[in-house]
């Protein structure tokens, strides 16, 4: 037996019987490196013979390619790259977020294949594909099936504009439309296609025989496909692509797992480099599939009509991504290094050199767009820095969500203070809080049972969104169920960091990190860590004007050091001192012997959080007897702000 350039295991007649795959001799004219290391494994983990049957193949070795794998930013991206520019069966990679995780999907890992002329056998493999070659012998004592998990993979929600050009700055791949995939062309059956003439569709159909059957067959979208992703309107209507957050754009796929498939989340952001399946057999098999179902009884089939539309989409529409190696994202920011901060030393220790001089230039920015305060200005900063580092049982550590009152009434200025935000940090969303928004909109996901699916809602985000909340566009009216329903979804996110998802049935919840900022005109209906009052320094007689002005007045080299100051500070590890933890207790001590109703539990909680996010944004990873003076003084210099807009509105609580 030898290995052909195609990349399959073909036996001689002479030899059909044999008992395993002898010398690969041939091994060498395979081209594909995946192929190879995937034939080389099996070949170093088992013997193929045709009696008795094998057991499933071992895939978990390692073999050195023969040709050097590509540099990630030499690989073209889902993200960047239009669909009908990508060839079928390439190496892509897609940033994303999982959205939702379908049930697992079984496939024909081993399966040979009869040559109707010669009656050659070929033994093939299943792995990284969706369909199958034409001739499958289902009788074979060496077909083999194996398990794959499939995750409904979308770009990552409010991905900033900024994140998306840099990524595809970076990018170095070449790329030229696809000469056998045109997106605008007239869906043909797949018997009709000369690309297509020796493939069918990965599935097992009932014939009585011994052979393993396959219960997921790959595409089930009952319409046909006309025009390409960035055009199609039409087909929008009838396949909600289930992007979490309104007026979302870009690609979804069907990213299918074959290893370490439980390890990955709901939510999780992630970079999946794969396979590329947007084989026109899976739309045919569609149309196969929807025929038939007219002549069935729904409760004989496995799935719904509208459970095959949602899970088997167009692969035009909705590519298949198989993955050969999928890693979770700690962040999405592009202009820091791909790899963990500590493995990069040398740009972590520059970067913490610079912290203190850069955190100078971005609170001078900051107080500008907040109209010259400079203390409402370093608590903002405070606020983009933080993050859920740990949880002790219910309680998120790091949360600091921040109520920014006594906005101006201008609707302009709200609008324009997110735009400053959203410029900064990677992922953000601007929820207006409206009545008409608080009574239509979905922010909770929920399961839909018919079409087994989880429907998305405006707070499946991933984790370190920045969730800004206008509650100064909230006017008088009454909330009906789903606006209780989506206040009180707001609320425990706030105080739990975490979304109740609607299961009919029950509810299940969903931690998250998510960082949000509530401005409102008074103190917010929602509950906040820490709220400051705008006192404005300056009165601009024309409020456009001016934060566009601010928005503008930051070079895009300085913007970009903002934005590595901002991630880097989240990420850094943090720590107390025995030293300074005694001399944090003795303070707390002799500040309730003066006056016992001065702080409470809670108010300390609060100062050692804000001495800890004082202490991150100099680069500090311990906590200073300086941060520690500090974080009192703006604490105090807030409480007596809020305590004097007390007395100024009596009505306040």
């Amino acid at each position: 037996m030898g290995v052909q350039g195609g990349g399959v295991l073909q036996e001689s007649p002479a030899r059909q019987g044999g008992s395993h795959l002898g010398n690969v001799a041939r091994l060498g004219a395979v081209k594909d490196p995946i192929l190879w290391a995937e034939l080389a494994r099996r070949c170093r983990t088992r013997s193929v013979g045709v009696h008795p049957p094998p057991q499933p193949p071992v895939l978990h070795l390692k073999a050195p390619p023969l040709l050097p794998p590509p540099q990630p930013v030499q690989v073209p991206s889902l993200n960047d790259v239009p669909l009908h520019y990508l060839k079928p069966n390439s190496l892509v990679k897609f940033r994303c977020s999982v959205q939702d995780m379908f049930d697992p999907e079984f496939y024909m890992g081993v399966y040979e294949t009869v040559d109707p002329a010669t009656k050659a056998k070929v033994l093939r493999c299943g792995k990284y594909k969706d369909v199958t070659e034409c001739g499958v012998d289902l009788n074979s004592a060496n077909t083999v099936t194996l398990e794959r998990q499939t995750f409904y993979c979308v770009p990552i929600p409010g991905e900033s504009s900024w994140v998306k050009e840099a990524y595809a700055a970076s990018s170095q791949a070449r790329v030229v439309p696809s000469t056998s995939y045109v997106p605008n062309r007239q869906k043909r059956s797949y018997e009709d296609d000369d690309d297509d003439m020796d493939t069918q569709p990965q599935r097992q159909r009932d014939t009585g025989s011994q052979g393993p059957a396959q219960p997921h067959a790959n595409g089930d979208a009952k319409r046909q496909e006309t025009k390409a992703p960035s055009n199609q309107a039409p087909a929008a209507s009838h396949l909600d692509l289930n992007f979490p957050l309104p007026g979302e754009t870009g690609p979804s796929c069907l990213v299918k797992v074959y290893e370490d498939g439980d390890s990955l989340k709901l939510n999780d952001t992630l970079e999946v480099y794969g396979i590329l399946s947007i084989s026109p057999a899976l739309s045919a098999l569609a149309e196969e599939k929807d025929a038939s179902s007219s002549f069935l009884d729904a409760a004989e089939g496995m799935e719904t009509a509208e459970e095959q539309r949602v899970h088997s989409p167009p692969a035009s529409l909705v590519p298949r991504l198989h993955a050969l190696y999928a890693k979770p994202l700690p962040h999405n920011n592009p202009l820091l290094p791909p790899a963990a901060l500590e493995d990069n030393a040398a740009f972590l220790s520059s970067t913490l050199r610079e912290m203190a001089a850069v955190k100078t230039e971005l609170l001078a920015f900051l107080t500008h767009a907040l109209l010259g305060d400079a203390l409402a200005a370093e608590f903002l900063l405070l606020h983009l820095i933080s993050n859920v580092y740990s949880r002790r049982d219910v309680l998120p550590l790091g949360k600091f969500t921040l109520n920014l009152s006594g906005c101006p009434a201008s609707p302009s200025y709200t609008e324009r203070l997110y735009q400053i935000i959203q410029q900064l940090v990677p992922c953000s969303y601007r929820l207006s809080m409206s009545l008409q928004n608080m009574n239509h909109l979905r922010l909770v996901p929920r399961k839909d049972y018919v079409a087994n699916r989880l429907v998305s809602g405006a707070l499946q985000l991933a984790g370190n969104t920045s969730l800004f909340l206008d509650e100064t566009q909230l006017e008088q009216g009454q909330l009906d169920t789903t606006g209780v329903r989506n206040v009180t979804a707001l609320g425990n996110l706030i105080s739990w960091q975490k979304v109740d998802y609607d299961f009919n049935f029950h509810q299940m919840e969903f931690p998250c990190n998510i960082n949000v900022l509530v401005a409102s005109e008074g103190r917010s209906l929602l509950p906040s860590d820490c709220q400051v009052h705008l006192q404005p320094q300056v009165e601009p007689p024309n409020m456009e004007e001016y934060l566009s002005a601010v928005q503008t007045a930051s070079s895009p080299s300085q913007l970009n050091k903002f934005r590595i100051y901002l991630t880097v500070a989240r990420t850094l590890d943090y720590s107390i001192s025995e030293e300074v933890t005694k001399a944090v207790e003795d303070d707390f001590v002799d500040m309730r012997k003066d006056d016992p109703q001065s702080i409470s539990a809670e108010d300390l909680h609060r100062l050692l959080v804000v001495a800890r996010l004082l202490s991150l944004s100099l680069g500090q990873t311990a906590l200073s007897r300086d941060a520690w003076t500090r974080a009192k003084h703006i604490e105090a210099l807030r409480r007596s702000r809020t305590e004097q807009q007390k007395c100024v509105n009596g009505n306040e609580p």
